[in-house]
């Protein structure tokens, strides 16, 4: 082996590296978990205008890689905005806007790109579906990220704005999301954000207050963010029985769902150890959500009929 090659291991051990900061700026993780409600919006609204997907392959392509570009491409400039906040917090002091493997200017550059990218595929899908997709990114970017997030406890309910328009953006990518199938989701996956978001805050609750970031148990406290928690999830009682044309399989499952995450709620009252309580309902919403979407898409496959 000559002297000016690099071996195989520093060779895997830098594409793993910079994979892994690529994911990181992307924030892969939130990116696939907002890209699922999409795919299900689109699946549902074939199902109930009677279409198949074996004649929507084009439109289903421009749906599912325009919104992901888009709210990529969110993610990217979150990122690049944040990077002050990002320094300081534990869970984000790797990423590498943060690390410096990547200039601040690339980052800035590379998400107005992916987001301009995904707009303009979505543009070729039909105008409802790109305007949800505005309002998602914009709301992220702009009321979220940049206004919302350092000053005001509203920033979650603004971000879980930005994160429940993903259904619509799929349904009306076929047909005018003006249908109680997809607002109704909307509602959940809003609804959801609520408790799910409290959770973290109150896991990350020193790092959150060593950044100065206006989160609910930062402000106020972890008596009132178990009431916010319990309160959101209790509104998630009644949605499922305005989905009752995904059948009673799907309200008996959601409603089960939904019970259960309220008792593990109303637990934290009673609790000793607010970060484990806080685990425990982080993890279930996460499990909760995936759930809810997969179900929707599981109940309506030809199959089930």
């Amino acid at each position: 082996m000559g002297m000016g090659s690099a071996s195989p291991t520093i060779q895997n051990d830098s594409k793993r590296t910079t994979f892994s900061d690529i994911k990181s700026l992307i924030k892969a993780p939130v990116l696939i978990a907002n890209v699922l409600p999409v795919f299900s919006g689109f699946w549902l609204a074939l199902y109930f205008s009677g279409s198949l997907i074996t004649e929507q392959w084009p439109l289903f392509i421009l749906t599912m890689l325009g919104s992901t570009l888009v709210m990529a491409g969110a993610l990217v400039i979150n990122n690049w905005y944040d990077v002050d906040i990002d320094e300081i917090m534990a869970r984000t002091q790797n990423r590498p806007t943060v690390t410096g493997k990547i200039s601040l200017k690339i980052v800035l550059w590379t998400g107005i790109v992916l987001s301009m990218a995904g707009f303009i595929l979505l543009w070729f899908t039909t105008w409802e579906a790109t305007l949800y997709a505005f309002i998602g990114w914009f709301t992220y970017v702009v009321l979220y990220t940049m206004w919302t997030k350092r000053k005001y406890t509203l920033n979650t309910v603004i971000g879980s704005i930005s994160g429940a328009v993903s259904p619509l953006i799929g349904w009306a990518a076929i047909e005018s999301a003006f249908h109680i199938v997809p607002i109704m989701l909307f509602a959940i996956l809003f609804i959801f954000q609520m408790p799910h978001t409290f959770a973290i805050a109150i896991k990350k609750y020193e790092e959150y207050k060593a950044a100065d970031v206006a989160m609910l148990p930062v402000v106020h406290g972890f008596s009132i963010t178990k009431r916010q928690i319990v309160i959101y999830i209790a509104c998630l009682l009644p949605l499922p029985f305005y989905l009752i044309q995904l059948g009673t399989f799907f309200i008996t499952v959601a409603t089960i769902l939904n019970v259960g995450w309220l008792i593990i709620a109303l637990r934290g009252f009673f609790t000793k150890d607010d970060q484990k309580w806080a685990h425990w309902i982080f993890l279930y919403s996460v499990n909760y959500i995936t759930i809810i979407f997969v179900l929707a898409v599981v109940v309506t496959l030809p199959a089930f009929q």
